[in-house]
């Protein structure tokens, strides 16, 4: 599915005149900081290895649906983005499982209506955030660009040009680099002293499949809702796009059984969806073809420090704190990363390493907890989802919730539905768990004291 996101308008007007920034990367994370950097003022200058998406959208890389939540949509919104962005979003206010016999069930995300994930095409939102920085006439961005060197002494970025094969040195008063998982300015800031760098690949992988939309647009799954086929140690799932088609996602173990290397042919993948998916491979005409023509991708946590080097160079997004995606936090993530260096930026203007090093010091904890809470949703959603017993606890958490709404909040709803920063989420669910199990405890206590005293009583 491809729609050509614009976003309307004229010219923007800076907040007046800063430092000039380099900015490497315009992906998600970049060029929504690119329209944060061009609102304060900031000459913006930015470079990207890949061919500009707006000309062909499969240029720019990974196409894995986003599902946009709170952080995520507060970001859009200090940009002056969120109505344009939502048009572009089907809302998903919960879970459908579906199980083996075809049977599904419906687990709602949260309380209230608005409780919701907002499925988006990230190529469409990546256009729209291009757009939108491009309004501002202190932003400029060149593709094509590689970045092969960084001197953070000097803020100098030296760029290969894909079409000519010339270098050319930028140098500026500042670098942010959010160039991704996979980020050349933190591979060359890794040879430098003391700093540290740690990856983690899943044993699972992934690719994508596409359901099409029905006559006439038609949804031919449940429009709001994320679907999750979970089948112990593999899944697939599916999120809506706008054009009333979804696109399918599989989660699985790249060797071994019911793996990746385990398809070999065509017809082991049509058995292999009739025996696993058997309501969703009548919806996949071209199944087969698709499984082999698409490419199998990896899932990776990336963490390092330090995030900034020299008071000139800060790492954005993923290229310091990558996560895989089963928390649908990644983009939320890199777009709240976004607005907190905004705000650091403006409380130390004068200052360009101070406000990095307050960057990093106010986002690092939480970004370590997001990478942890992202792995185990990743074993909740395969492993767990289709469990009565996790429907029941899910449904006592909620329950909790709606009688004890400002003392329960259930650690999911806090991670999506608020901006409770993600290690202050975690503690506070291991407290809110110790409480409930003390009262348990208590009412435990007591009805067995009631019980020995009716037993006393009746001798």
């Amino acid at each position: 599915m491809t729609i050509r996101a614009a976003v309307g308008g004229g010219p923007q007007e800076p907040a007046g005149g800063r430092g000039t920034i380099t900015l490497v990367g315009a992906g998600l994370g970049g060029s929504l900081m690119a329209i944060l950097l061009g609102r304060e003022g900031y000459t913006v200058r930015g470079f990207e290895m890949r061919p500009d998406p707006r000309a062909d959208p499969r240029a720019g890389g990974r196409s894995i649906n986003l599902a946009l939540s709170a952080r995520g949509m507060h970001a859009l919104g200090e940009a002056g983005l969120l109505d344009a962005i939502t048009a572009l979003a089907v809302p998903m206010r919960g879970r459908m499982i579906h199980a083996p016999s075809g049977e599904t069930a419906f687990q709602p995300y949260g309380t209230a209506a608005w409780h919701a994930n907002h499925s988006v095409s990230r190529a469409d939102l990546n256009i729209a955030l291009l757009n939108a920085a491009e309004r501002f006439p202190n932003v400029r961005y060149s593709f094509g660009s590689k970045c092969v060197d960084v001197d953070p002494d000097t803020a100098t970025l030296t760029l290969l040009d894909a079409a000519t094969g010339r270098g050319t040195d930028v140098r500026s008063d500042a670098i942010i680099a959010a160039d991704g998982a996979y980020s050349a300015v933190r591979r060359q800031l890794q040879a430098r002293d003391r700093f540290d760098y740690r990856q983690s690949y899943l044993t699972h992988g992934y690719k994508e499949l596409t359901i099409p939309a029905g006559a006439d647009g038609a949804f031919r799954l449940e429009k709001n809702a994320l679907h999750i086929w979970p089948r112990g140690g593999f899944m697939m799932i599916a999120l809506p796009n706008i054009d009333g088609s979804f696109t399918c996602t599989l989660f699985w173990p790249f060797e071994g059984p019911n793996s990746f290397a385990a398809l070999a042919d065509e017809r082991d993948v049509v058995r292999f969806f009739e025996k696993n998916f058997s309501d969703a491979s009548p919806l996949m005409p071209d199944l087969a073809a698709e499984y082999f023509r698409n490419p199998t991708g990896s899932l990776v946590t990336i963490s390092c420090s330090p995030w900034h080097e020299a008071g000139r160079v800060l790492l954005l997004g993923d290229a310091c704190h990558a996560v895989v995606p089963f928390h649908g936090q990644g983009a939320n993530a890199a777009f709240e990363d976004c607005v907190v260096l905004r705000d650091c930026l403006r409380e130390h203007a004068a200052d360009l390493g101070t406000a990095f090093a307050a960057f990093e010091t106010r986002r690092k904890v939480h970004t370590d907890a997001l990478a942890a809470l992202s792995i185990a949703n990743f074993e909740e959603m395969r492993d767990h989802t289709a469990s009565r017993l996790f429907r029941a606890r899910k449904s006592l958490e909620k329950t909790l919730h709606r009688l004890f709404p400002s003392w329960y909040v259930p650690l999911y709803m806090m991670v999506t539905f608020t901006r409770i920063p993600y290690a202050d989420a975690v503690r506070r669910e291991a407290r809110q768990q110790r409480l409930v199990g003390i009262a348990a405890g208590s009412i435990l206590l007591l009805l067995t004291l009631a019980l020995v005293l009716c037993i006393h009583g009746g001798y």
